[in-house]
């Protein structure tokens, strides 16, 4: 069952959004502020977070800034600003979705399922090791069934989004994506960051490639490619 956990320092809000999923079948718990929220995320492992941005204690962005792990939950920040330095922010530290207050129940919901959907991915039915598809791009191994990503001996501890943009990349090399179809192919449905969230995360995963950042090559105008020869 998928987990989800609704934090926000209002009661009213995580309690209606525990309903509401719970009403969809997710198993949910709830935290009203950043520091609990930390502490269930370690406890209660969820798949997803729902995260206000202004509470207590800790606030959304640091609670993204503490979770920097393989285990860290796809994250939907909430938060009542509009603004976009403030929806970049929270890309830029991890975020993988963002809604602006007053939302719709319904539309929160629809991006839970998908930020899920991407989390745990339907797998095919198990093949053996000789068959099991690897991603190999120069210095750059892909293993898509078991979620992980290395250069060399470097494990890269990539976000859900990060991982599947990688995948997808990496998957048609020298194919040329524009931030329109990145947005259509990564994330379900019209996107609150706009095509700023494919730059961002692009940006995100060439820092984690380190050396080997020129694997994903800008083509100007256009958006962006994974590169087979240096």
């Amino acid at each position: 069952m998928i987990k989800v956990l609704a934090v926000d320092d209002e009661t009213s809000i995580s309690g209606a959004i525990a309903y509401a999923l719970k009403r969809e079948g997710y198993e949910v718990e709830t935290a009203s502020d950043g520091q609990e929220a930390l502490e269930k995320v370690l406890s209660f492992r969820p798949d997803v977070l729902v995260l206000d941005v202004m509470m207590p204690k800790l606030n959304g962005y640091e609670v993204c800034r503490r979770l920097d792990g393989t285990d860290r939950p796809a994250i939907l920040l909430l938060t009542v600003k509009n603004d976009i330095v403030d929806k970049v922010i929270g890309l830029e530290l991890g975020a993988d979705d963002y809604m602006t207050k007053p939302f719709d129940m319904r539309e929160l919901i629809a991006r839970v399922k998908a930020l899920a959907r991407r989390r745990t991915p339907a797998m095919p039915p198990k093949a053996a090791d000789s068959e099991r598809e690897i991603l190999t791009i120069r210095a750059l191994v892909i293993d898509p069934s078991a979620h992980s990503a290395r250069v060399g001996d470097h494990a890269l501890d990539c976000t859900p989004k990060e991982f599947e943009l990688l995948v997808l990349l990496a998957r048609n090399p020298e194919r040329v994506y524009t931030r329109e179809d990145l947005l259509e192919l990564v994330w379900d449905m019209d996107f609150a960051g706009g095509t700023r969230t494919v730059d961002i995360h692009v940006q995100r995963l060439r820092k984690k490639l380190g050396a080997a950042h020129g694997l994903i090559q800008t083509v100007y105008g256009v958006g962006y490619k994974m590169v087979k020869t240096p």
